[in-house]
Formats: structure tokens, sequence, C-alpha cells
């Protein structure tokens, strides 16, 4: 074999650069059309998406939540005045970092080389939010010292920035996992792209009512809430993440101890 041969055969491979290039097309050829030029913030989260996908091996596992009586649990704490008005995220947020001390392969993120685990020891947690700038993502820090109500609290000032003022970068640096809620607009399960460097992100749709088998031949209607758990193969494989919404779901399912 010759050198040259050899120095080919070595080459490092770049994913991507031997697909047909991107099509240029005249659209308004075809009928009126309309050219609006995307956000700063839209150009950035495409091209993060974009690369996210393409470099992890993303498998998803759907499961789902009896969230019955933690939601009979929110609406009292509600009507008795909370301080802030309480939704499912800060509960999802406090299972989930119970869930991540359980299954600390899920609180990590694979090095530059690729070749070792750094496991992480705080439970930084980044929420998806909606924007007239776009999506961003702020981080929540230290959710394992915070109640209920504190996260609450934290959640609904950062988003309110986050909607009214757009984020730094600090702001949406250093998360450990994401949530994203599309709960409020419907859909029963999607894909969410994991948010490198983390290794996982949970996505959840809208609750629902179920049949259960009750007492006897009876049947119990119970609020299930979907789960759809996106992570990188490459670290997690599929009996962990059953294992891990199985884990979520049974504490989603006991909110005594969620609110304790």
């Amino acid at each position: 074999m010759s050198g040259e041969t050899l120095v080919e055969a070595h080459k490092p491979v770049v994913f991507g650069s031997d697909l047909p290039r991107w099509p240029q097309v005249d659209f308004s050829e075809f009928g009126e059309v309309e050219s609006k030029p995307l956000s700063r913030v839209q150009k950035l989260t495409a091209q993060y998406m974009s690369r996210n996908w393409v470099m992890i091996p993303h498998v998803t596992h759907n499961d789902e939540a009896d969230i019955s009586e933690l939601e009979l649990s929110r609406k009292a704490r509600n009507q008795v005045g909370a301080t802030v008005k309480l939704t499912l995220l800060p509960y999802l947020i406090k299972a989930a970092v119970s869930a991540l001390q359980a299954f600390p392969q899920f609180n990590a993120s694979l090095d530059g080389t690729g070749k070792n685990l750094v496991l992480k020891k705080y439970f930084h947690i980044g929420v998806a939010v909606d924007t007239r700038f776009g999506l961003l993502v702020p981080v929540l820090r230290n959710c394992d010292q915070k109640s209920i109500s504190d996260i609450a609290c934290e959640l609904q000032a950062i988003t309110t920035k986050a909607r009214d003022k757009g984020l730094s970068m600090a702001e949406m640096s250093g998360g450990c996992f994401t949530i994203s809620s599309l709960g409020s607009f419907g859909g029963t399960s999607f894909t969410p792209i994991v948010n490198a460097p983390e290794v996982a992100i949970l996505g959840v749709t809208r609750s629902q009512e179920k049949p259960r088998r009750g007492a006897g031949e009876g049947i119990d209607w119970r609020l299930t809430l979907p789960l759809s758990l996106s992570y990188d193969h490459r670290v997690v494989n599929g009996a962990d993440a059953a294992r891990f919404t199985a884990k979520l779901a049974q504490l989603l399912g006991d909110v005594t101890a969620l609110e304790s």
C-alpha cells in the first residue's frame, strides 16, 4: 500500500461531510413568498440542535406517571394562598433531582475526549422556555437544597426574565439535566433533543385521565402524565432509561415525600 493511500486511510471522518449540499431553491417561482431572517437566538439554537442531533446517538423512552394525588395537593396549596402559584414544573424538578441521585450516570457528562464520564455532585436543572426571542433554557442551581416553594419562586422569576428581557449565557450554563414541558400546548409524546453536554432530557406533555383496574372489577380513573426521556446511548442503556422513568413515576406518585 502506498504512503498516500495510508494517509487517506487514516484521515479523520467528518460527520455529514459526504451529504448532498442543501438545496438552493427560488421558492418565488411557485407562488408568493415572504422572507424573514432568523433571530440571533434562533440561529444559535439551530447550530446547537444540529450538532447535538448529529453527534449524539439519541434514543427516546416513553412512560407515564400517575399524578392524581399530586394534582389534588397542588391545587389545594394554591387555593389556600401559596406565595407563588404552583405549577407541575417544581414537582417535576424535585422528582428529577431524586431520580438523578438514585441514578448518577444521568447526572453526568462525557468529557471533551469522549473517553471519560464526569459524574457531577451538584444538581442544576434546566427548564426549556418558549420566548419571543426563541427557545431559552434557564438553569436553576442546587435544586437539591430547595423546597417546592423555593423552586416555584425562582422558576417564576427566571422565566419572566427570559420572556421579557432574555437571559445571559451564565444563566443558561452549567445544567445537569433539562426538562421540556409542552403540557400547556398538548400532545401525547415527543422526542426532545439532548442538551449537550448533558446526557438526558425529559419531555412531558398534557396529562390525561385514564382508566385503571380498581377494587374488585371496578374502574378507577387516574390522571396520568406522559414522560418522554431522550438519552445519549453512549452513556445510558435502555434498561437504565426504563429504571429512571419508573423511579420518576414512583416519586411523582408520592407527593408527601416531594413536599417534605
